[in-house]
């Protein structure tokens, strides 16, 4: 499998990205070692959970047009990364509240030589309320951990108008969709649609991608304070 992955990843991306992205998991795979930032390890498996399911956004046009990006809750640099060595034009700013996460990031992008990428130590909510981000980022990613209700509160107040929220969701998107739809709309949001990019039901990653675009703006009062959102989400 890791062969073969490789080889599509080269067939569309060239392989001096390629490489780059190989490298960039043989890095996290070992520093993993003594960090935890993933629970997969066997590199099959990490090419296709980690790096073919974060470039899932390449193949749409909303994502295409995007000139700056936010991955929230980006972990060990997923979707960010994939996303960043693929697309050297935009602008990527990958956000964890665990600092040490961020570093370690830091540190392999600058071995790597991924230069269009800015890395955000801060809480969600706080980021929200800042005005260097709010309401300034064309498209906002995340695979963060997360209910979609809560998701939606940290960060559809970071997209302008006009712009889209992507996250990555597994085989319960439509049932928290239901759940968020209040949240999404009270936030300025508006479901557009979902895409299933892994058709196959053998894949690993098979996250579905919904697309949620920033109609209104989000009112004042959001994203309220740290903890707020998933103590009580908007319903």
């Amino acid at each position: 499998m890791k062969d073969n992955l490789i080889s599509e990843l080269s067939g569309r991306y060239g392989d001096d990205k390629t490489d780059k992205l190989v490298r960039y998991m043989q890095r996290i795979r070992d520093i993993n070692e003594h960090i935890n930032l993933t629970a997969v390890r066997e590199e099959g498996e990490f090419l296709e959970k980690h790096i073919v399911d974060s470039l899932a956004c390449n193949d749409y046009e909303e994502f295409q047009r995007a000139k700056l990006v936010v991955d929230m809750g980006t972990g060990g640099g997923f979707p960010g990364i994939p996303l960043a060595v693929t697309n050297p034009d935009k602008k990527f700013i990958l956000v964890d509240s665990l600092n040490k996460r961020l570093k370690v990031i830091d540190q392999v992008a600058e071995e790597l030589g991924i230069r269009n990428i800015e890395l955000v130590h801060v809480r969600a909510e706080d980021m929200g309320h800042n005005v260097k981000y709010r309401e300034k980022v064309d498209v906002c990613v995340s695979r963060a951990v997360a209910s979609l209700d809560i998701l939606s509160e940290w960060c559809l107040p970071l997209v302008k108008k006009g712009g889209y929220f992507i996250p990555y969701k597994g085989e319960s998107a439509e049932d928290e969709l239901t759940s968020a739809d209040a949240a999404i709309r009270v936030l300025g949001g508006n479901v557009e649609k979902i895409e299933n990019p892994s058709q196959d039901k053998n894949a690993i990653s098979g996250h579905r991608l919904i697309f949620i675009r920033k109609c209104n703006s989000t009112p004042k009062r959001f994203p309220r304070k740290p903890g707020i959102a998933k103590k009580s989400p908007i319903r």
